[in-house]
């Protein structure tokens, strides 16, 4: 299984980043894994509707060009379906039984994922609906993907 991880923002803190490192690391052992790093738009805090829908196309229009033809797309998204380890584990292994074989997991910038993203998305996932920062965020997916493959390979984990 290919997976790949679209994230707008990058790691500033090495914590972070190290993090991110060893569950790429321990991910290997399942599946090949693509981090890809986009950057985020620059913008104040206060926008106005206009300027918040302008930012979430323009990184958007990033996310949809780093998609390729036949990736399973899945959004992360506060409005997505909320998952239990074990649910995303069974979601995983029906999208290999399907022959879905490269998966696309979206992680949005601070202004949320564009329209023409949640469209493309063929599954909206959420973790919680509570917002996270994009770093620890990141470590969360790639941590509960590596627990999925885990349970799906019968090996135990952590609880």
């Amino acid at each position: 299984m290919k997976l790949r991880i679209i994230c707008v923002g990058r790691l500033k803190e090495n914590f972070y980043r190290d993090a991110v490192n060893e569950f790429l690391k321990r991910l290997s052992r399942y599946a090949e894994v693509e981090l890809i790093e986009l950057a985020d738009e620059k913008a104040p805090e206060k926008l106005s509707s206009a300027e918040l829908e302008g930012v979430r196309l323009s990184e958007g229009r990033r996310i949809l060009e780093k998609l390729r033809e036949g990736d399973t797309v899945i959004a992360l998204d506060i409005l997505g379906k909320q998952l239990s380890s074990t649910e995303l584990a069974e979601k995983l292994s029906g999208w290999m039984l399907e022959g879905k074989s490269r998966l696309a997991f979206v992680i949005g910038g601070s202004n949320g994922l564009s329209a023409e993203v949640l469209s493309r998305a063929d599954f909206r996932l959420s973790f919680s609906k509570m917002t996270f920062s994009h770093q620890i965020f990141r470590v969360m997916l790639l941590e509960q993907l590596y627990r999925a493959f885990k349970i799906n390979a019968g090996e135990p984990y952590h609880k």
